[in-house]
């Protein structure tokens, strides 16, 4: 005879010396439950590792504790960084996350944000490609969250991406570079104009002239094409769009015979595996993507506990350069200062 040791909600209520429906209610809603009698309950649970069944529970509260998660491309590893760090704070909240990937494509997004509403609490869209009044109307029919993105109503988890335009580009400075070209991404990318916003502000410091080319899809291939197009325009440096686009770079400046970084320097955007695992190891600028995972859950936490005006937040993460092997300063030049 097979015995069954997982314990039941009755098992937890006598052992609590409290009824069936006080146990429901303790996870369900504890609100209703007085707060010694919740503590017990609870520790009883705890003990005995008892877990609510996460269907009744949603029939009780009308809550799924799903969360929908949406990315623009899968195959990203800077994606798959973001994924892992919003898993963990889903589990820790006892929620689960449902993915879909848009493949880059704006009416795609919608339609998954759509499909998705009917079997979760809220939605958190990764890097999203619509225009503005498109997730107003988004923001108006679900709870959502954005990361990598801002719009007036929702709560945003951000990158400082000019920042960390600024931080590449004073690098180069000091190291001597005059002309740097700049690989630009999507057109509709939020996180492009933002860098792009920065390496405006930043060059102007530096009197260095920037070299903006594109706009490139997102990903290897792109880099392969755009590292010609930065030969042509004679610079010294290339800052890529993302890492995936550096490693395109790195690949076809090799294939040309350009000793990276004596001839050219390099710096990406992210910090995925593979950027210190190529030679020469990229510079690049590091994102906390993993913090940025957990940032946009808790936020979107914190909206379903408040739907109002007053639980829209937005939370900027530092980005921060990472130096390494494949920059350098361009042959003759001397080290400069910031212009005054």
């Amino acid at each position: 005879m097979v015995v069954n040791s997982t314990p039941s909600i009755r098992d937890v209520a006598r052992a609590a010396n409290v009824s069936v429906s006080t146990v429901s209610r303790a996870f369900a809603i504890p609100g209703l439950v007085r707060h010694d009698t919740l503590e017990r309950v609870l520790a009883v649970a705890g003990k005995l590792e008892y877990r609510p069944n996460r269907a009744a529970r949603g029939l009780a509260t009308g809550k799924t504790a799903n969360i929908g998660v949406i990315v623009p491309d899968l195959g990203n590893p800077f994606f798959t960084a973001i994924l892992k760090g919003a898993q963990a704070r889903a589990r820790e909240a006892d929620h689960a996350i449902f993915l879909a990937d848009s493949e880059e494509n704006p009416r795609l997004e919608v339609e998954l944000v759509r499909a998705m509403a009917k079997q979760v609490d809220g939605v958190i869209i990764c890097s999203s490609r619509l225009a503005e009044p498109q997730l107003q109307k988004l923001v108006a029919a679900t709870t959502l969250v954005l990361l990598n993105r801002r719009v007036r109503n929702a709560s945003s988890a951000l990158f400082d991406n000019a920042g960390g335009m600024r931080q590449a580009i004073e690098h180069l400075g000091a190291l001597g570079h005059q002309r740097v070209a700049f690989l630009s991404g999507p057109a509709n990318s939020w996180s492009n104009r933002e860098r792009r916003r920065g390496l405006r502000a930043a060059t102007r410091g530096w009197a260095l002239e920037p070299i903006v080319l594109g706009p490139f899809a997102p990903d290897f291939q792109a880099g392969h094409h755009a590292a010609d197009l930065a030969l042509a325009a004679d610079v010294t440096a290339v800052i890529a769009y993302n890492d995936l686009m550096a490693l395109g770079v790195l690949s076809r400046l090799a294939d040309r015979g350009v000793a990276v970084p004596d001839e050219m320097s390099v710096v990406g955007f992210d910090d995925i595996p593979m950027a210190a695992m190529v030679t020469p190891h990229i510079t690049t600028v590091a994102l906390p993507l993993e913090q940025a995972g957990r940032a946009a859950v808790e936020l979107l936490l914190e909206r379903l506990a408040d739907p109002g005006p007053t639980g829209v937040h937005e939370q900027t993460l530092d980005a921060r350069l990472i130096v390494r092997a494949s920059t350098a300063p361009p042959r003759g030049s001397a080290p400069r200062v910031a212009a005054a």
